[in-house]
């Protein structure tokens, strides 16, 4: 006859154990999840961060050339307060140096005179008017003071301005080395990036984006006029030649370096960044229907790419690095102002 006994339950000491171990394998299995090397990105996902890398290293490359524009000149100005300020010691040692030879003149032939002695004392500024009081002071002798008195006023004066220029100098070094090291980030950055795709893969991004340019027709371009057109010419004339930042050619350009470079062979001299760029000459606008060719067009809110308009919508320009100066639409970015210079 079949038992009808129950099966034995499992004691509740032994339930629990296994819940706790069921528990733990679960938590294992996450952290291992957790811990798993991430998906490789695809080479899709790779140029969309690359192109973000890039933009950004192309801000602080900007953010570089005007912290160097603005060292070299203040560089220039300290150079020439430096100059005057020791033309100016010169000269104050020569009025002193006149003083004390009268002196030197006046004791050997008996005493030095009270208006000489006033004159050469640790504190000049008073003398006039003690000198003035006492009726000691002779035409020649105040005028001589007071040669004495303004060369040592003009003196402090530029020593005031050349400390006030020095620790400018110091600021945009810092800003220099700063935005040196943020361009150099992102490079790497973008570079580790690239070096996870297999050869051809890198060879389709960086390829395309160098042909691009290539395959724009430029045969029917509308005729630019005066310096405008050296400008289009000079700019034309560096298609394919690669981007570098912070260069300013002729074998390599930054998009700012290449409208200063262009326009320096029409004979028109431009500011180094594409931010000071953006107040050149006379506004147009946004719209590219009234551009004309040679026109400048700024990108971006923060002005940190530049263009030059060739006419047709097109524009001509050094996109960034791992690119050369190639011809695009001119719309392909937003646009801040378009200036014709």
């Amino acid at each position: 006859m079949a038992s009808h006994r129950r099966p034995k339950q499992p004691s509740r000491a032994r339930v629990s154990v296994l819940t706790a171990a069921a528990a733990t394998a679960v938590a294992l299995s996450a952290q291992a999840s957790a811990h798993a090397a991430p998906a490789k990105p695809t080479k899709d996902e790779v140029k969309v961060q690359v192109d973000k890398l890039l933009e950004e290293q192309e801000q602080a490359s900007e953010t570089y050339n005007g912290a160097k524009e603005r060292g070299e000149q203040l560089r220039k100005q300290a150079d020439q307060l430096q100059d005057q300020i020791a033309r100016g010691q010169q000269q104050l040692t020569e009025v002193a140096s006149g003083l004390s030879a009268v002196a030197g003149d006046q004791y050997r032939t008996g005493g030095v005179d009270p208006t000489v002695a006033l004159m050469l004392s640790s504190d000049p500024d008073n003398y006039l008017d003690k000198a003035s009081s006492n009726e000691q002071a002779t035409d020649t002798q105040a005028s001589t003071l007071k040669s004495l008195k303004e060369q040592q006023r003009r003196l402090d004066q530029q020593k005031q301005e050349a400390a006030a220029i020095l620790a400018e100098l110091d600021r945009s070094t810092q800003t220099l080395n700063e935005a040196k090291a943020e361009v150099q980030k992102k490079l790497s950055e973008s570079q580790r990036l690239l070096s996870s795709l297999t050869a051809a893969e890198r060879a389709s991004i960086t390829g395309r984006a160098s042909r691009a340019g290539d395959r724009v027709d430029i045969s029917n371009l509308p005729p630019a006029s005066g310096y405008a057109a050296a400008a289009v010419s000079a700019a034309l004339s560096k298609r394919g030649v690669p981007y570098v930042w912070g260069a300013t050619g002729p074998n390599s350009f930054d998009c700012s370096g290449l409208m200063v470079w262009a326009y320096a062979k029409a004979g028109v001299s431009l500011p180094r960044t594409s931010q000071s760029q953006a107040t050149v000459g006379v506004n147009v606008g946004t719209n590219i229907a009234n551009a004309q060719p040679g026109d400048l067009i700024i990108y971006h809110s923060d002005a940190h790419h530049v263009a030059m308009y060739i006419g047709n919508g097109l524009m001509v320009h050094a996109p960034h690095t791992g690119d050369v100066v190639k011809v695009a639409s001119a719309t392909v970015m937003p646009i801040k102002t378009i200036r014709r210079v």
